[in-house]
């Protein structure tokens, strides 16, 4: 049987959309503004191309994920694409692709280099050595202001691009892009004071960054340098465009679930290493709704268990925590969330949440 698509079961909101085949498979990851039209573009339409043709003719089920604002859904489809590697996906497959982070090395001299963040789990890639803990800033979506960004600060302060580090001074330091480290131009402790202020300086991305480069720039005008005083204002101007806010890809080493309960289900948002990665919605047995919630998280956190549960409700935290508690493990953290980051990711499970429910309620199931 055909997938018949229903434009009212998906909102005309930004996110992103998954979709299956009959076995559950995901065929193909894509985001978008508004979802309704991006989606009806799949089947109010004559494709022309052969692919876009063969995927609608595989479709069984598309699932929603509503996020805040175009910036989630660049990153969460980029996240997305990365863990599944979806069929008919052709972009952002590989890890060196999509958003990246600046990230300053732990080497005793260090620098600072393009970082694309490893999606695969911690459990599949413990053959890897453990290099850390490396500072990183970022995700940017803008791949020519972060090559930008990323010349000014090297530039800025002097810190070194070559790897490995040469003996001899190269052209950089001739031209006053590099401290000259290599030649003992400038102590390795006045060095890594300088590499400690770009990292400062980057982790504030904000009125200290702009207030730097204008510096600059005001540099190179004096000197007459009106080319390079007029690109540096061209970047300062794209700084300062309001960037919105985004909580769906985060440089974190904790994995967290975050749980919204309503009245019989529970939607579980799985946040892995700070990357937001899956919705899962269970139903609840309990008919008192604050025990069914503590009943949930005993019986669903036994063995497997992130480091921190972020919740909604709970009857009794410390008899959870000491249920959750067995053979000597940590204690799992659980969060009551009233402000802040935490805050945000539980009311994006639960719009999340109302929009599934409000699709049962209606009679539909995305399968």
């Amino acid at each position: 049987m055909s997938f018949v698509f229903q434009a009212a079961d998906y909102p005309a909101s930004p996110g992103c959309y998954i979709m299956k085949d009959a076995a559950g498979r995901i065929l193909y990851v894509g985001k978008s503004k508004n979802l309704r039209s991006r989606l009806r573009s799949y089947f109010t339409k004559n494709h022309s191309r052969r692919r876009i043709r063969q995927l609608v003719g595989e479709i069984a089920a598309i699932e929603a994920v509503l996020v805040n604002n175009e910036a989630e859904s660049l990153l969460l489809e980029n996240n997305l694409i990365k863990i599944h590697k979806p069929p008919y996906n052709r972009a952002l497959k590989r890890d060196n692709s999509g958003y990246a982070y600046l990230q300053l090395t732990n080497e005793r001299l260090p620098r600072l280099s393009v970082y694309y963040r490893d999606r695969r789990r911690t459990a599949e890639r413990k053959t890897a050595p453990e290099v850390g803990p490396e500072r990183r800033f970022g995700p940017y979506q803008n791949t020519r202001f972060r090559d930008v960004l990323l010349e000014f600060v090297t530039e800025h302060y002097g810190l070194r691009t070559c790897e490995p580090m040469p003996k001899r001074a190269c052209l950089l330091l001739h031209i006053g892009k590099c401290s000259g480290i290599c030649e003992g131009n400038i102590s390795e402790a006045d060095y890594r004071e300088r590499a400690e202020q770009a990292a400062e300086l980057l982790a504030n991305r904000g009125q200290e960054l702009i207030g730097a480069m204008y510096a600059k720039m005001e540099a190179y005008a004096e000197r007459l340098e009106f080319e390079k005083a007029q690109r540096m204002l061209r970047y300062i101007r794209l700084l300062e465009r309001k960037q919105d806010k985004q909580i769906v890809d985060r440089e974190s080493a904790a994995d967290q679930d975050v749980l919204y309960f309503g009245e019989d289900r529970v939607l579980v948002a799985k946040v892995q290493e700070g990357m937001l990665r899956d919705f899962q919605m269970h139903e609840l047995v309990s008919a008192y709704a604050e025990l069914a919630c503590d009943s949930f998280l005993i019986a669903h956190y036994g063995e497997q268990r992130p480091d921190e549960l972020i919740v909604n409700k709970i009857a009794d935290p410390r008899k959870v925590r000491a249920a959750l508690r067995v053979g000597g493990s940590k204690p799992v953290k659980i969060t009551l969330p009233k402000r802040g980051l935490k805050r945000d990711l539980l009311e994006l499970c639960k719009n999340n949440y109302d929009y599934r429910m409000s699709r049962d309620r209606d009679g539909r199931n995305e399968g």
